[in-house]
């Protein structure tokens, strides 16, 4: 309905005296400062699993280990790390055999032992969060283990469904997670190195595929909806439950670094149930997976799934709690990282996963104080946060008024470009002759991308330390920043410098190698190779692609850089289609042997799923690999290392990259907050003070009233002006005298 003309000033004057009183230019709810929630951002897509079995991307372990528990984790606070019990009422100590199964003392050589037994007993009472797979009737019946394709149409989340139920944690929950590995049916990176150690896992493997194939036989092959693959019908030698609250894990041979693997979600517990309840039909069509929805004990469950833009957890109703260490690290007492000593936990309610496209939105969020840590597991933000500050005082002294904290540590971790050992050009290679030219090739690009420039002077917000091989500072087995560690490939020795060798050391590998001078020897084309990177090519990242592009330049070498978010990233991976490709490591535990299996060739991504990106294959590092699993610290293992990573070196599958510096980065506001590589369930401990965060974030993003009001006096005016002219014109039409026709015509009437 149209006002009157008087009318509209006063509208317009009330509408903007409302938008100056509204005025709030935070991306989160009103009101939502001041509740018991952390903000936290993700890049780009949403994770690609959280199924237990097939997830280990950096980008999924925020969401992992707060839902989910395995045996064991590492302490919060201490460093250097200590493995704890999680789900475990404590660390299992192996039991070694020898190949007649009789024991052997706790101190007994490795190659004596034929079999390691690990017996866990987990806690009693811990239950699952609430979820519609436990839900039961009053026959005790499940009420949707039998959902037909019709029930399952319009339910899309676990909150469509309107009873749930939960159960207690068992020890067959561990031994079917264990089972699972074995899957045909999702991405299983760890299947193939657990099916060296687990017994009976490699022909539990076979036995499955030959069942899955059996249960989906008429099917066809490309159908969502699969049956219920029962994993409890099938027993496993190296996974067996003792009882309700203990089972048995069989190692082959001497494996010290199974234990850390028990801190990782691989191990933790999958009831059975979800895998039925997700096995309906229609289910997968709507998204209803492991693999979207995870099903835990843990402190955090899912609640919100917004597909590349949201996501929400909130504390589990059932959580069986733990308390807030009361030990930690030298310092820590001072930091007042103790102050909460045997508190329960966890102190939040909320957690609240917002996506941000690019970094630049993302670090203006965390500056404003609408996010309380810009990633919870990323290590990154921190130095990016730091070499601002360098750069600028101004910058440095917003940080410092405003309590923003970014402490610094040493992780093991590391960024590498690695060469796809499938591919012909720079693989391995199909004749010794062709395996000679695709190494000297390899070489040169080494030497030719200086890290020391890029990630120590140019990329200061990535800093760290250029490598010299695939091991960083903090494991044992490594050199790193010691005067014997040098890869002779590509530094050498001057004055008594370790120094990079020349482009021109690098121009004649390559011309060794066919590509004399960047071309072809024998066709004379340029030489283009394909680079993968695992980010959309946005401002920040694309001053780093232009970077690397330079790097092969300085050989007339041809860079096509083919840039795609990490989901796409991933599958193009696990098809082994890269040529070279950039990838990161952060160390699953702190061992040499976490870093040296991502060269193991029966790890390879394209043929097993595994984590050996590059695919790389060679028979004798592969033998020593094998003893490096038998071998605890000490002399002979050292030995072991130093020789495999000379094979590496010699090879070149990667060009070692650098190891960065890790800072977190944490608000005021934010409590207990301490960055630790390994200790993925931080969001666990981190606390907020919410009236602090609503009543900062209100100090920080003050409205600038001035515009608003310059707008509303310029509307008034104009809002006047029109009046004027309005009451104008209806003046003028009252006193305009009749015209001729007007008379006649009235006259005529």
């Amino acid at each position: 309905m149209l006002r009157s003309a008087r009318e509209w000033p006063v509208l317009v004057a009330l509408g903007l005296a409302t938008l100056l009183a509204g005025c709030d230019n935070s991306p989160n709810p009103l009101g939502s400062e001041s509740t018991n929630t952390l903000f936290v951002a993700f890049q780009e897509r949403s994770p690609r699993h959280l199924d237990p079995t097939a997830s280990y991307a950096l980008d999924e372990v925020k969401f992992m280990f707060a839902v989910y528990e395995p045996p064991y984790a590492y302490h919060y606070l201490k460093r250097p790390y200590e493995v704890v019990p999680k789900s475990a009422l404590e660390i299992a100590t192996p039991q070694y055999l020898d190949k007649d199964g009789r024991p052997l003392p706790a101190d007994a050589p490795g190659e004596l032992v034929a079999e390691s037994d690990y017996d866990v007993h987990i806690k009693p009472g811990i239950l699952y969060a609430p979820h519609p797979a436990f839900a039961k009737d009053a026959n005790g019946e499940y009420l949707y283990h039998a959902l037909t394709a019709a029930q399952t149409r319009d339910k899309h989340t676990p909150l469509d469904f309107a009873q749930t139920g939960t159960r207690e944690l068992v020890a067959d929950d561990f031994v079917y997670a264990l089972k699972r590995h074995a899957t045909p049916r999702i991405e299983a990176p760890i299947y193939g190195i657990f099916s060296e150690y687990v017994i009976g896992l490699k022909d539990y493997g076979a036995l499955i595929r030959a069942e899955d194939k059996k249960l989906r036989q008429g099917l066809d092959p490309a159908a969502l909806d699969k049956p219920f693959l029962d994993f409890r019908k099938y027993p496993l030698a190296g996974a067996v439950a003792l009882d309700k609250y203990s089972y048995r894990i069989r190692i082959k041979g001497k494996y010290p670094q199974w234990k850390y693997w028990m801190t990782l979600t691989f191990t933790a517990p999958i009831p059975w149930e979800a895998d039925k309840f997700y096995a309906r039909p229609g289910m997968a069509k709507n998204s209803l997976k492991l693999d979207v929805w995870p099903v835990g004990t843990g402190p955090f469950m899912a609640v919100e799934y917004d597909a590349d833009r949201r996501h929400v957890l909130v504390r589990n109703p059932n959580y069986h709690g733990a308390t807030y260490p009361c030990e930690g690290a030298p310092g820590d007492k001072e930091a007042g990282l103790l102050d909460d000593c045997g508190k329960p936990l966890p102190f939040l309610d909320k957690l609240v996963f917002n996506t941000e496209k690019d970094k630049t939105p993302l670090r203006s969020k965390f500056t404003q104080g609408f996010l309380d840590v810009p990633e919870i597991e990323r290590n990154d933000w921190g130095p990016d946060f730091l070499a601002d500050a360098n750069d600028s005082d101004e910058v440095r002294k917003r940080f410092e008024e405003r309590g923003m904290r970014f402490p610094k540590s040493i992780e093991p971790q590391n960024w590498y470009l690695g060469f796809n050992w499938l591919d012909p050009v720079v693989g391995r290679g199909d004749t010794p002759e062709q395996q000679q030219k695709n190494r000297k090739l390899r070489y040169a690009l080494s030497i030719a991308i200086d890290w020391e420039e890029g990630y120590g002077r140019v990329f200061t917000q990535k800093a760290g330390e250029a490598a010299m091989g695939p091991l960083p500072g903090g494991v044992f087995g490594s050199h790193h920043g010691s005067k014997d560690d040098i890869n002779p490939v590509t530094h050498k020795l001057v004055a008594g410098k370790v120094v990079r060798r020349s482009i021109a050391e690098a121009k004649q590998l390559l011309a060794e190698a066919g590509y004399p001078d960047g071309r072809d020897a024998r066709t004379g084309k340029p030489l283009v190779l394909n680079y993968d990177y695992q980010r959309v090519p946005t401002p920040e990242y694309r001053a780093e692609l232009d970077w690397m592009a330079k790097q092969f330049a300085k050989l007339n070498v041809q860079l096509e850089i083919r840039a795609t978010d990490y989901n796409q990233f991933q599958e193009k991976m696990l098809k082994g289609k890269q040529q070279i490709f950039w990838w990161g490591w952060f160390a699953d535990y702190p061992d040499a042997e976490n870093f040296l299996f991502l060269f193991y060739g029966p790890n390879s991504k394209a043929k097993a799923e595994g984590e050996n990106t590059a695919n790389y294959e060679n028979p004798e590092y592969d033998r020593l690999y094998k003893q490096l699993a038998l071998l605890d610290d000490g002399p002979e293992k050292q030995k072991l290392i130093d020789t495999m990573v000379d094979i590496l070196r010699r090879d070149a599958p990667w060009s070692f990259g650098y190891f960065p510096y890790s800072a977190g980065a944490y608000q005021r506001w934010l409590g207990d907050a301490k960055y630790g590589l390994f200790t993925n369930d931080r969001a666990l401990y981190y606390k907020v003070d919410a009236p602090l965060r609503a009543r900062l974030q209100a100090e920080w993003n003050k409205p600038h009233a001035w515009p608003l009001l310059l707008i509303a006096l310029a509307t008034l005016l104009l809002a006047g002006i029109a009046l004027r002219g309005f009451r104008a014109r209806e003046r003028m039409t009252a006193l305009a005298p009749p015209t001729a026709a007007a008379v006649d015509a009235k006259a005529g009437a």
